[in-house]
């Protein structure tokens, strides 16, 4: 089929068939694509750059529900690989620029350490949009869930094997170009590609000097032809989509399908000022509308400086209005004209490797080491030099502090290597001289995203009749609080059926201070919305949850501490098993009832930022900021006890930080590590085989542990083996079966149901049995060791941390160099699955709403008969 039918407005046939595949960001256009005239047929989604996978898929769910959009079907992920020799299997997942792409979904961040992963406009703020999108997306039916998520190359076969087509790539090339790779017979049914990203003839306009600037002013990127403010150093040629993946976005340009490209060029020319901000602010009909300049203005109020009207751009917006006025021409039109741009006919290719070439220095896989080289790619061609491998790559740096390397450039050259693209090369005026408005697309973006036609339905806080945000939080009287605990989470499975635990211990016995969160391991920062989540349905909004660093220690860059490498962390799967079901906690998060707290960007002046937000009260607290203000609520004497369940990221922070505040820590209890016992016994990181006797939460950051562990805290370590004795799920499943029904006893019971499930079914999920031992730690601190005949025996411990991959993170008794740390010998598993079930089931300080689903009910009630009900 074609797909095609002829608007009146217009009375002339359109291609009515689009697939989107893009990474998710704010102003990715995917609310103006709704509204277009284009057919939106499918979307994928790159996780590679921008955004996390489960966040990602998750968001774009909701948007469109509340676009009434659910017949979109929405692709991302895979677990398929790339073998040395280079055969591609089926669904790869692009969690990986093609030449780090191997069996797995582990590897390294060789392009995408140039992307912040935290706030200011980093991964998180993208992934959370701010804290936007939990406070106004409606939520829907449709989520993610283990094993059953379209992955991104079944949505596009599925897709592209209909009919013609026309892709929009508004990110990363990887999905697009494996699909195009291992599907050479469908390429016959894409019409048409538009790109957004590359920068041809472009002159970077932000970090420029002022006119009026003094002689000490040294100009940043001003004036390079891309635009990676992180690593413009090493590399000023690059624009961030095609530096995602350089050799995906070669195998695109080069694929010989018809491609527009809208570069740096065009949408350096149509930034974000402030007539166009303030006609946005004044013009917000629709709610897309209003989720767009939300979003919108929150960068513009956490900005660095004041350039921001000068420094934000309309890059993939304005590529959707691009390809849509040019599609509705496209009967007429063989020179890509329309409304918005100017264009012109370019030969381009895309940079993806250094001259010389023909070396082998380690740094490119598709030739190094290999006889025949993957992908029977040309030796001595222009893939085969020298592959940047990070942002301080000594190859790249120059003494004059501009970067030689241009992987990742979308350059112009004549030749036979060139590919004749149409490229837009500048945003059009206003064709009203009268406006305000400069450009020509500002007027038509407000005008689309406005429109009543096509229009979102609702936005969360009115998708419910009645809807009431409530805060929960308990009058303990004059009971006598127990002991003080903070808990520091990586956010794994485990730690969150651990956060259960502690929560259902009696106030008296524990009185879980804080939540301390170290992002370092299991999950991404924007998965804190599920401790919010989690603590709301327990009636717990008191509890304050600190956020750690998002980088081990020393991974950050050294110039631009924002960025950095992952060494270590690339060790947890991107996909299944991994980042993927810990961000969405394997489907359960759309489970729990919605917390009014949330992560949220705003800041205030008081913590450093520029300026304050409009709601500084609701800043995200830092763990150092939420540390300061635990020990001031301790009375005089007390102390406190912190159990860790992942990474020692924040703990070992708080130790060099705020050293005179260590004597006020009673002692330590670390899930995690591994002593070998003569080698017979391995460690559990899994993905790097070289390395058998560590233990995962100690690798993660095996300097931070060793900060640790050289303390004079008194450290109580619930090793790997003591774990893998409480870690059968079919005892603890069966026990939970016999317990009274209590929210979250089933909660746990369901969510442990499918690890084991998922453990049994695919190869991918074989380490799960992980986090059930992970929550032993809690059960020993709150049992103090009775019920469960629990025995502590001292030992001098040695930690390795000396950058050697196959060493860090293991532990040895050295009597001579080795700290005393009680070891946990023993525990009984019987009377451990016992206690654990049973305090889940107690009826006493459980949840006081039950889930998401309960919470609609109330929402869409009448509050009296609510009342009358109950």
């Amino acid at each position: 089929m074609d797909g095609c039918f002829g608007p009146a407005d217009w009375g002339f046939e359109l291609l009515r068939l689009t697939i989107l595949a893009f990474q998710h960001s704010l102003f990715s256009g995917n609310s103006l694509l709704l509204k277009e005239d284009a057919h939106f047929c499918a979307i994928t989604i790159n996780t590679n750059a921008w955004t996390n996978a489960g966040h990602a898929v998750n968001q774009v769910y909701d948007l469109l529900y509340m676009m009434g959009r659910d017949d979109i079907p929405v692709g991302v992920g895979g677990e398929g690989g790339i073998r040395e020799d280079g055969t591609i299997l089926p669904n790869v997942g692009g969690y990986l620029p093609i030449i780090e792409q191997g069996l797995t979904t582990t590897g390294g961040c060789r392009y995408r350490q140039a992307i912040p992963k935290g706030r200011y406009g980093g991964i998180l703020d993208i992934d959370s949009n701010y804290g936007i999108r939990k406070a106004f997306l409606p939520q829907g039916s449709r989520k993610y869930h283990p094993l059953q998520q379209p992955t991104a190359q079944q949505v596009m076969i599925d897709t592209i094997s209909s009919g013609p087509i026309n892709v929009f790539v508004i990110g990363g090339h990887t999905n697009f170009a494996i699909f195009l790779m291992n599907n050479p017979h469908l390429k016959k049914n894409i019409k048409h590609i538009y790109v957004m990203g590359g920068g041809v003839r472009s002159k970077n306009p932000t970090g420029c000097c002022p006119k009026n600037a003094s002689s000490t002013c040294k100009p940043r990127q001003c004036g390079d032809p891309g635009n990676l403010f992180t690593g413009y150093t090493s590399n000023p040629y690059a624009e961030f989509n095609i530096f995602g993946d350089p050799f995906a976005a070669y195998l695109v340009l080069h694929s010989g399908i018809p491609l527009t490209l809208v570069p740096l060029d065009a949408t350096n020319t149509i930034p974000i000022d402030e007539e166009f901000f303030d006609a946005f602010d004044q013009n917000q009909k629709t709610y897309e509308a209003q989720y767009c300049f939300k979003s919108l203005k929150m960068t513009r109020d956490t900005w660095f400086d004041d350039q921001y009207y000068t420094s934000y751009f309309m890059w993939d917006s304005f590529t959707s209005g691009i390809a849509t006025s040019i599609m509705r021409h496209s009967q007429k039109n063989h020179h890509g004209e329309n409304e918005f741009a100017e264009m012109e006919y370019m030969n381009i290719t895309v940079v993806t490797s250094n001259k010389p070439y023909g070396i082998s220095d380690g740094s490119n896989p598709f030739f190094d080491g290999l006889k025949i080289p993957k992908f029977n790619l040309k030796k001595g061609g222009v893939h085969s030099g020298h592959v940047q491998k990070s942002l301080q790559d000594p190859f790249c740096l120059t003494e004059n502090g501009k970067g030689r390397c241009k992987d990742g450039y979308t350059m112009e050259v004549t030749g036979p290597e060139g590919v004749r693209v149409l490229v837009a090369t500048k945003a059009k005026p206003n064709q009203d001289a009268k406006s305000p408005l400069e450009r020509e697309f500002y007027k038509s973006f407000l005008d689309v995203l406005n429109s009543p036609e096509q229009s979102g339905r609702f936005k969360f806080t009115n998708q419910f009749p009645y809807f009431k945000e409530v805060f929960y939080k308990p009058d303990f009287g004059k009971k006598k609080l127990g002991k003080n605990v903070i808990f520091d989470m990586d956010m794994s499975a485990g730690d969150f059926l651990a956060l259960f635990f502690l929560l259902k211990v009696p106030v008296e016995v524990i009185n879980l201070k804080a939540i301390l969160v170290s992002p370092t391991g299991w999950a991404n920062a924007a998965t804190i919305d599920i401790i919010y989540d989690l603590l709301h349905m327990m009636g717990r909004d008191d509890i304050p949850v600190g956020l750690g660093d998002v980088y081990a220690m020393n991974q950050s860059d050294p110039i631009f501490s924002s960025v950095g490498d992952c060494k270590y962390v690339k060790a947890i799967p991107h996909g299944s098993g991994g980042f993927l079901d810990s961000d969405t906690l394997y489907g359960f998060a759309r489970h729990l009832p919605r917390s009014p707290r949330r992560y949220t960007a705003e800041n205030s002046v008081k913590f450093g930022a520029p300026r304050d937000t409009d709601h500084p009260e609701l800043r995200q607290p830092l763990a150092l900021d939420v540390w300061d203000s635990v020990l001031k609520t301790l009375d005089s004497g007390s102390k406190i006890t912190i159990l860790t369940n992942g990474p020692l990221t924040t703990l070992a922070n708080i130790i060099l930080s705020r050293k005179n505040t260590t004597s006020l820590i009673q002692d330590v209890y670390v899930v995690g590590g591994h002593i070998s016992h003569g080698g017979t016994m391995k460690g559990n990181v899994f993905s790097v085989p070289l390395n058998e006797h560590a233990e995962l939460n100690l690798y993660l950051d095996p300097f931070a542990a060793k900060t640790v562990f050289e303390s004079d805290l008194d450290i109580k370590l619930i090793p790997l083996r003591a774990q893998r004795r409480v870690s059968s799920f079919p005892k603890i499943i069966e026990r939970l079966c016999q317990t009274k029904k209590t929210p979250e006893a089933l909660f746990a019971r369901r969510l442990l149901s499918t690890l084991h499930h998922l453990q049994e079914k695919h190869h991918r999920y074989r380490h799960m049995h992980t986090f059930l031992g992970e929550i032993l730690g809690a059960v020993v601190l709150a049992d103090d060791h009775s019920f469960l005949n629990a025995t502590f025996k001292s030992k001098p411990i040695k930690l390795y941390a000396t950058g050697d991959e196959s060493m860090d993170g293991q532990l040895a008794i050295d009597e001579k160099q080795g700290k005393l740390v009680k070891l946990l010998r023993r525990v009984n598993p019987k009377a451990y699955y016992d206690l654990l079930a049973n305090r889940l089931g107690d009826k006493k300080q459980s949840a006081v709403i039950a889930s998401f689903e309960e919470q609609k009910r109330i929402w869409t009630t009448p509050p009296n008969r609510t009342e009358t009900s109950s």
